[in-house]
């Protein structure tokens, strides 16, 4: 009989690192505190927890898939490598100066995030490239020499080389490497490589984040692989990257940008599995964990997805306020609200929870670690959501007068509020701060977010969800089994899979099928190698055009058919277009004159093939589950309710609880307010469902 592959997924959060092993349908999981000196100690210590349940050993591990938010904090802590910038004479400052545009145009005081790499450490080089690609001024190859031995000497550790339409033609880009690389032993990126679209501040900025980050995970990823094999795992280690795909770890260590939003691609591709299961069309995905909370629209089995995102927003929910990466992303909102965000009284005398975190060192005061600051796990202690003796299956014992302590010295003494009220409006903050964000989000998308079925999962998140589903008028929640390492449960469930992009700027009254066809097989061509790294099954293609009116300034995306380009195409182009556009707007722009229309940017999309779940229906409970209770703070009620306590592995598929309860389990809690009640599934989720819901 032939063995099913053990496969193990590792998510490091900023809070915890998780771990789900699978083997032969079974999941084995565990968390364990992150390690910021050594992280990759946290994933050897989670291996041995879930290797020891599964009763195997290291060796009889075949696969390791792999997602981090280490390239992202480095990001926005400013811990990158000493990184130079070497670009076109004359555009020295465009990280600087951005694209002039301003997010809030009458604040003003307004913040923007400082450019990564400062002005003392960008270097103009002479040469240019026209916007078709021709050389208009050749390469100044004496000064990059002279800059390479100035560069060696002031101990630079990374370098990014953007230049002025490399998109178009990186010939003046990879001879800047060339000449470079004789003189410096650091990393070099290209822009044309990393993103090679057009835009130069968005283009620029991306490289410059590549390297920034390059040197550090290059050398995280090299500790981790050795680790792994001193422990005696010999299997191949594969990396979750932004888009929701897997990729080797030597792509990853090229080109770290991409893995910016790869745990939380982890937890949306986890939601789209289980939303295709149950055969929900329209879900809001919400992970919140330690550090974070991600929201993200679902539909038609889909997370969606983008090709620029934003880190480090300077100004909440804002966009324009952050910096952005220019790379296929799964597209989400993201915001500083975790079990780890810290609770403090601004100077107008208001509760405000976050960006700050506690982390995992310390921790929030309740860990006994330090802490001395109030987090939302504190205030969720003191509403007796958590059970202090029972937190992580007994594995970390909560000290709840620490946290009463922290909430009376920092909140509730400086408001002459009770610790319990306090607490109570710590929890209303962040739960209305994640409400704002979703509703921003889908405002955003011109979606409604009280259509959609909420799937809860983090460590944190089924704590808040239905408070949060009562915020947004969600009448069902489904709390997948495993939700506490949902992200990493989401990487045994990513393809192998990659997206290449290329902008060429083609009108449609110039159409070149030879050129297009030439281009759309070399990026096939491209995706597929990334691909094949670790697929060896059947693969499919998504093929995208981006286009607009000429004129525009942005563009759409316009899904076309995987074949090769013909004479006349040209209108059938022009049609789909029009359909597209009449999708995003309502209408297509006709009777001015035939409107020129123009692609800007090509895209190909390459994924291995992957069996679909089993489907399952939404049931009803047929039997009452029952437990003991204990008095919890419900905030629909706005006071102490006596609540069921049931442990989550007693229940059985059809099992009903009616709210207020709280579903308990070794990685997480899942809190039921009064307005809901719960039915255990056929899968084992959780579905919460509003009790006058239809």
């Amino acid at each position: 009989m032939t063995r099913t592959p053990v496969r193990l997924g590792a998510d490091i959060g900023g809070t915890f690192t998780d771990i789900a092993l699978e083997r032969d349908g079974r999941i084995f999981s565990t968390k364990v505190l992150t390690n910021y000196t050594a992280p990759e100690q946290a994933i050897l210590d989670g291996i041995a927890v879930v290797l020891a349940d599964a009763g195997l050993s290291p060796a009889d591990l075949d696969l390791v898939i792999h997602g981090t938010t280490l390239a992202t904090n480095a990001l926005i802590e400013r811990r990158g490598a000493k990184t130079a910038l070497v670009t076109t004479e004359g555009f020295r400052d465009v990280i600087e100066m951005r694209t002039e545009s301003r997010f809030d145009q009458y604040d003003l005081n307004i913040r923007l995030p400082e450019p990564l790499i400062p002005r003392e450490h960008r270097f103009p080089v002479r040469g240019r490239i026209a916007v078709d690609g021709s050389e208009l001024q050749p390469l100044d190859e004496p000064a990059l020499e002279a800059l390479a031995e100035r560069l060696a000497a002031d101990g630079f550790g990374a370098v990014a080389v953007g230049f002025i339409h490399s998109y178009m033609n990186p010939a003046h880009e990879r001879r800047a490497r060339e000449i470079l690389s004789a003189r410096l032993d650091v990393p070099i990126s290209l822009s044309s490589e990393v993103s090679p679209q057009m835009r130069e501040y968005e283009r620029f900025n991306t490289v410059a984040a590549n390297a920034y980050v390059r040197p550090q995970m290059a050398s995280y990823l090299a500790r981790l692989q050795v680790r792994l094999r001193e422990m005696g795992a010999n299997c191949p280690v594969f990396m979750i990257h932004s888009g929701g795909g897997l990729i080797s770890v030597e792509t990853a260590a090229e080109f770290p940008v991409r893995l910016v939003e790869s745990g939380p691609a982890g937890g949306a591709i986890f939601a789209a599995d289980i939303a295709r299961r149950f055969g929900l069309e329209k879900v809001v995905s919400y992970d919140m964990g330690g550090t974070t909370a991600k929201i993200c629209l679902i539909e038609g089995f889909q997370p969606k997805t983008a090709r620029t995102f934003e880190v480090a927003r300077t100004t909440r929910f804002a966009k324009g306020s952050g910096m952005p990466i220019s790379i296929p992303v799964i597209e989400m909102i993201e915001i500083g609200a975790g079990g780890g965000s810290l609770a403090w009284v601004d100077a107008m005398g208001r509760i405000q929870t976050g960006p700050e975190s506690a982390g995992s060192e310390p921790g929030p005061a309740c860990y006994g670690r330090g802490g001395e600051r109030p987090a939302i796990t504190d205030a969720d202690v003191l509403l007796g959501k958590i059970d202090p003796d029972n937190f992580a299956g007994g594995a970390i014992v909560l000290d709840a007068g620490a946290s009463r302590s922290a909430v009376e010295r920092e909140v509730a003494a400086r408001l002459n509020l009770t610790p319990l009220d306090a607490a109570f409006g710590i929890a209303e903050v962040v739960d209305e701060n994640m409400a704002n964000a979703a509703r921003v989000h889908a405002v955003e998308n011109g979606k409604v977010i009280g259509e959609n079925v909420m799937i809860a999962f983090g460590g944190a998140a089924p704590l808040h969800a239905a408070r949060l589903c009562e915020k947004l008028g969600v009448d069902r929640c489904l709390i997948p089994e495993g939700a506490g390492v949902g992200s990493a449960i989401g990487f045994l469930r990513a393809p192998f899979g990659y997206e290449a992009l290329a902008s060429k700027l083609t009108r449609l009254s110039d159409f070149d099928v030879a050129a297009v066809n030439a281009m759309l097989a070399e990026l096939k061509e491209t995706a597929e190698h990334f691909v094949r790294e670790g697929a060896t099954g059947p693969i499919r293609r998504e093929i995208t055009a981006f286009m607009r009116y000429a004129g525009q300034g942005w563009e759409i995306p316009v899904p076309l058919a995987d074949r090769p380009f013909a004479q006349g195409d040209a209108e059938a182009l022009r049609e789909a277009f029009r359909a597209a556009y009449a999708r995003f707007f309502g209408r297509a722009i006709d009777g001015l004159g035939g409107l020129e229309v123009e692609i800007v940017t090509w895209s190909v999309r390459v994924e291995d093939e992957r069996p679909l779940p089993e489907t399952r229906t939404i049931r009803t409970g047929t039997e009452t589950a029952s437990g003991p209770t204990r008095e919890v703070f419900d905030p629909a009620a706005g006071r102490h309710l006596p609540t069921t306590i049931v442990d989550r592995g007693s229940m059985t598929p059809g099992a009903y609880v009616a709210g207020p309860a709280i579903i308990v389990e070794r990685e997480t809690s899942t809190v039921v307010t009064y307005p809901f009640d719960v039915t255990m599934q056929d899968d084992r989720s959780l579905l919460l469902t509003r009790k006058d819901a239809a």
